[in-house]
């Protein structure tokens, strides 16, 4: 993918600036979307087509097109931030559109390179600068998420990889990912269902792995969890991740141990961010593989003293209770620790411009 700039139609009925008042004040997560969208169109014969910042709104779909019946989509999420000077940065875009490329390889789409990928990104931004929140204060954690997505978009039943692609981004304001705010949550461990299998689809981030959660994220819900944990598909013994976040261990408050990324675990940003300001707060950080049974037996003797969930929308996000259909096994300290909002604080920091990006992880939107 090689486009070097993007055409701009403006949207001729944006929000009011009292309506987007409104919804900044209370955005949830992806529920109001701001007035444009990013649109380039990928063909066998042509490649890419310059891109384009058109108004938001619905696409319009053959009932044949591709992606409706076999699947064939990825998509990315990242988010901006309006730092205290009024600019607004993004992190490790370089790290998102690596993942979108190999999600791409895997569902055989085509391969955005990462150019473009920051340069759609900074169009819709610029276009929709006022749409990014400005925290009311800090520790505030409202910002602008951005979805990049693609779509097979030919029209035909056949089984083969599509002759056409579309490329779009669009972006929405948010607030905190869970509606209770930071504090520990139950999660189900799932029993009759896994989240990938070697050789699938685990490691991109694709639509249909997302679909294959909600049965059990539906199950998790009916015991009043908010979330769900799998295990692998080979053995259903080791731990892989959560429904949407990848998950971590806190061992005497100073091991952190994280399941390795082998190919059915999402190699997530925030994941590997982490283990880097987690090793600079002189933390151990083991990336290997964790059984349920070492979970509940550490959880059970003290020696684990945090469980908690990672990605780019939960930030961190504390565990407090396993929940297994024979029990509830508390997982460490009931207030969430000490080590996970530690290095929650440090991330949101670095994000919000409150810290020195000393690794370059911050890139320049507008």
């Amino acid at each position: 993918m090689s486009v070097t700039s993007f055409r701009i139609t403006p949207n001729t009925e944006p929000t009011s600036a009292g309506d987007r008042a409104a919804i900044l004040a209370d955005p949830g997560f992806g529920r109001f979307f701001t007035d444009h969208m990013v649109h380039v169109r990928w063909s066998a014969s042509g490649g890419w087509e310059t891109g384009e910042v058109r108004p938001y709104g619905p696409l319009s779909l053959d009932p044949a097109t591709a992606a409706l019946h076999y699947g064939q989509t990825v998509f990315e999420g990242i988010k901006a931030y309006r730092h205290p000077d009024g600019s607004v940065w993004t992190f490790r875009p370089e790290r998102n559109a690596e993942r979108l490329r190999a999600s791409a390889r895997r569902l055989a789409l085509p391969e955005p390179d990462t150019g473009t990928f920051l340069e759609a990104l900074e169009a819709l931004v610029r276009q929709d600068v006022d749409w990014v929140p400005t925290p009311q204060h800090h520790g505030a954690e409202s910002s602008l998420y951005l979805r990049p997505f693609m779509i097979a978009s030919e029209p035909f039943l056949g089984v083969r990889p599509s002759r056409t692609v579309d490329f779009h981004v669009i972006a929405c304001p948010t607030a905190a990912y869970f509606a209770g705010g930071v504090k520990p949550v139950r999660i189900w461990l799932s029993s009759h269902y896994t989240r990938a299998a070697p050789g699938g689809t685990g490691a991109a981030k694709c639509g249909g792995n997302y679909a294959a959660s909600l049965a059990a994220q539906q199950e998790a819900s009916a015991h009043d969890c908010e979330q769900v944990v799998f295990l692998d598909a080979s053995e259903h013994r080791w731990v892989e991740e959560l429904g949407g976040m990848n998950v971590c261990f806190v061992f005497d408050n100073e091991r952190l141990v994280t399941p390795p990324v082998s190919g059915t675990i999402l190699e997530g940003v925030t994941r590997a961010s982490l283990l880097e300001l987690a090793a600079d707060a002189g933390l151990s950080v083991e990336e290997r593989p964790v059984s349920i049974g070492e979970w509940i037996e550490a959880a059970d003797s003290g020696a684990l003293t945090e469980v908690f969930a990672c990605g780019t929308a939960a930030v961190v996000t504390p565990i407090g209770e396993l929940v297994t259909e024979e029990r509830t096994i508390a997982c460490g300290d009931s207030d969430g620790g000490t080590v996970g909002p530690m290095l929650r604080r440090a991330l949101l920091d670095l994000q919000y411009g409150h810290r020195r990006d000393e690794r370059g992880w911050m890139t320049r939107l507008a």
